[in-house]
């Protein structure tokens, strides 16, 4: 009971610290058209960003009653299941940090979704407990949702700049792009409470995936508790800002104005909405309101993309699911001497 105990500690503080880098991240995500465009001022749009995103996790729990639900029945319980998540929380946040550092915008969720799949995948190898149908919930949790994220937020944002442009067409330069950046600050908190629907909710579910673990918690609803930490963590990284992914998103992908970034997040933030409280689908913010931009800045008489930075995200994107797997998995097989006999 003692390492069990021990175990539940550790992975608690590794999930509010990876919620915490998960916020960073993702609050440049929410914030970069906004102030690419000086729609708004970096100091009020991280804060307009951490508010919403405090409220949009705390709004509902159904997106993480239904995650709970799906992992608890998969991961096993007590010291091989605490083992799994807190390797996959390592694992996923090293890539999230040097991805940070460089960066690079990925997804958080399907960072860690991949990570737990190799930890699992190692640990059946070895012929100890595992997560069971791990390899479906990769397919429906992170290659799924990470194609079709990326091809509807694209063509979204490129399809709908044509209708606004023909009903913009007798206003003046001026005119559209001061009712675009108010446009842009709607947008922006819009973004951050669809952040807070998708990646607080995955927080809540975590921590409560945790607790079931460390049999400190039964199955069923998430406390507000549970909920009001998630929020907090998730805020607090908001509020650090991530500025490096900003740059990346703002000024290295795709030369854009006002309307075309008000289009961007608001597509993003419409898919965000949708896969929290319709489909209880996790989506990625950052996959989501990137190729938003890229769709509608690509829609435009000048080429205006960076097709060259454009593939170096794409990339990762794709390496993250590669690299955290196995990411995961050495540092299972790594943990395992350490549990023998547990």
């Amino acid at each position: 009971m003692a390492l069990i105990s021990v175990l539940t500690t550790i992975a608690v503080a590794l999930t509010l610290a990876y919620a915490v880098l998960n916020g960073m991240r993702d609050a440049s995500t929410a914030v970069a058209a906004s102030v690419r465009t000086r729609a708004l001022s970096p100091a009020v749009a991280v804060t307009l960003a951490a508010i919403f995103a405090f409220i949009g996790t705390m709004a509902t729990s159904g997106l993480s009653v239904t995650l709970v639900q799906e992992l608890n029945i998969n991961v096993p319980s007590g010291v091989a299941g605490l083992k799994l998540l807190i390797c996959g929380l390592l694992a996923a946040g090293a890539w999230g940090v040097y991805c940070w550092w460089r960066g690079l915008p990925i997804s958080s969720t399907h960072a860690l979704l991949s990570a737990l799949a190799g930890g699992s995948g190692a640990a059946a190898i070895m012929g100890d407990e595992s997560t069971r149908n791990v390899w479906d919930l990769l397919l429906s949790s992170v290659v799924i949702p990470m194609v079709l994220a990326s091809v509807i937020a694209f063509t979204l944002s490129y399809l709908l700049v044509i209708p606004a442009m023909w009903i913009l067409r007798h206003n003046t330069s001026r005119s559209v792009n001061e009712g675009s950046k108010a446009g842009q600050a709607v947008a922006a908190g819009a973004v951050a409470l669809g952040l807070g629907l998708q990646d607080g909710q995955r927080t809540g579910a975590l921590l409560s995936l945790v607790l079931i673990t460390g049999n400190l918690m039964d199955p069923g609803p998430l406390t507000v508790a549970i909920q009001l930490t998630a929020a907090a963590a998730l805020s607090f990284g908001v509020l650090l800002g991530g500025w490096r992914i900003t740059y990346t998103l703002g000024r290295r992908l795709v030369n854009f104005d006002p309307l075309r970034g008000m289009i961007a997040q608001g597509v993003a933030a419409g898919m965000l909405f949708v896969g929290s409280l319709v489909v209880h689908l996790p989506l990625s913010t950052t996959q989501a309101v990137t190729s938003g931009i890229v769709g509608a800045g690509k829609n435009q008489a000048f080429e205006s993309v960076t097709w060259r930075n454009v593939n170096k995200v794409v990339w990762h994107w794709l390496l993250t699911p590669v690299v955290c797997v196995f990411g995961g998995a050495i540092l299972t097989l790594a943990a395992r001497p350490l549990f023998a006999g547990s």
